[in-house]
């Protein structure tokens, strides 16, 4: 496979190191960013071929896939380009800013016919697989809880990037942004809550437009019952949790930390040491294993004919329960997801 980078800024870091990794299976054919001196710090950097010609990457014929990372208000209208190009496309959550925009925006693949992989790598991590093998196989029994908590910190500067936090560009605040990760988890082992009630604010810990706290509830069509947490005001940033409360047991992931205790008297204990940071005030101080793996299972996706497993249209069940706390916080009533 030959892929091209589009966008240099703080994501890319991750991504370069994991297609260098990969250098076996793929080739850079050249990395994007309209501004030159982010063309040569990433040149410098990771010794990767660089452009500023946005058009002639999209016409080039050699390249097969795109790997996008820009700002999430730029995504529909790169990934038409690439879709009408015929390229596979690789894009950095979210979607887009908004449901409608990121469900057109899987649509146009899917109606083009390439492959959309979108990078939501916490589904990739051991411990995560962990959790969803002890549920699928009914190790916890009956779904009857299920909750999600993330306790970042971001410091006030984070915010005063332009553009950060905005509804124009970013979309939304810390759901959007930061809870994405931790509530698509929370659904792939889950499933999809069917009804949610939250409250959303912004707190005088930053100058934003948007969130950066919300509390919530959920209901799952079994009648399970979950709770929603997230901000990025936790200083200096607290490890993500997810709890999953069967009828059989409980599973408990914590940071990097896997625990389940089942009533058979059994414990199952699996720590993924690869996690790294990434709660407190560098977003980026985690390993890069994860992301490594998301492109490794986009490769295989475009090799086999399959879906990637975080594909466009899987991806859009986080957007929708996003979509659903934020509008619960709004009108004050319950709302479908």
């Amino acid at each position: 496979m030959r892929i091209a980078i589009i966008g240099l800024g703080m994501a890319s870091a991750p991504h370069a190191q994991s297609l260098i990794d990969l250098q076996g299976r793929l080739d850079v054919a050249c990395a994007y960013s309209p501004t030159a001196s982010r063309r040569e710090a990433f040149a410098q950097k990771w010794k990767l071929p660089v452009t500023g010609d946005l058009d002639g990457l999209f016409e080039d014929p050699t390249i097969d896939a795109v790997l996008i990372l820009t700002p999430p208000n730029s995504h529909l209208e790169l990934v038409q380009r690439a879709a009408e190009a015929g390229k596979h496309v690789l894009l950095e959550k979210p979607l887009d800013i908004s449901m409608e925009r990121a469900t057109a925006l899987v649509e146009i693949t899917e109606a083009k016919g390439v492959k959309l992989g979108i990078v939501l790598q916490h589904r990739f991590r051991p411990i995560s697989l962990a959790l969803l093998q002890l549920v699928s196989v009914g190790r916890l029994g009956e779904l009857v809880g299920a909750s999600a908590k993330l306790s970042n910190w971001r410091p006030q500067d984070y915010y005063d990037q332009p553009g950060r936090g905005t509804r124009a560009r970013d979309g939304g605040g810390v759901l959007l942004t930061q809870g994405i990760h931790t509530l698509d988890l929370l659904i792939s082992v889950a499933g999809l809550p069917m009804e949610a009630m939250a409250y959303a604010t912004t707190t005088p810990v930053h100058r934003m437009e948007t969130e950066d706290l919300v509390a919530g509830a959920v209901r799952f069509a079994n009648g399970a019952l979950g709770t929603v947490s997230a901000t990025t005001c936790a200083y200096p940033g607290i490890p993500d949790t997810i709890e999953i409360i069967g009828t059989k047991g409980t599973a408990r992931i914590e940071g990097a930390r896997l625990v389940a205790n089942l009533q058979d008297g059994s414990t199952i204990e699996l720590d993924d040491g690869q996690l790294g940071g990434g709660a407190g005030a560098d977003p980026m101080a985690f390993s890069h294993a994860h992301h490594r793996a998301v492109i490794e299972d986009f490769i295989d996706a475009v090799e086999q004919d399959r879906e990637p497993r975080v594909s466009g249209r899987e991806a859009l069940k986080v957007h929708r329960l996003i979509e659903a706390l934020l509008r619960s916080a709004k009108t004050g009533r319950r709302e479908a997801v």
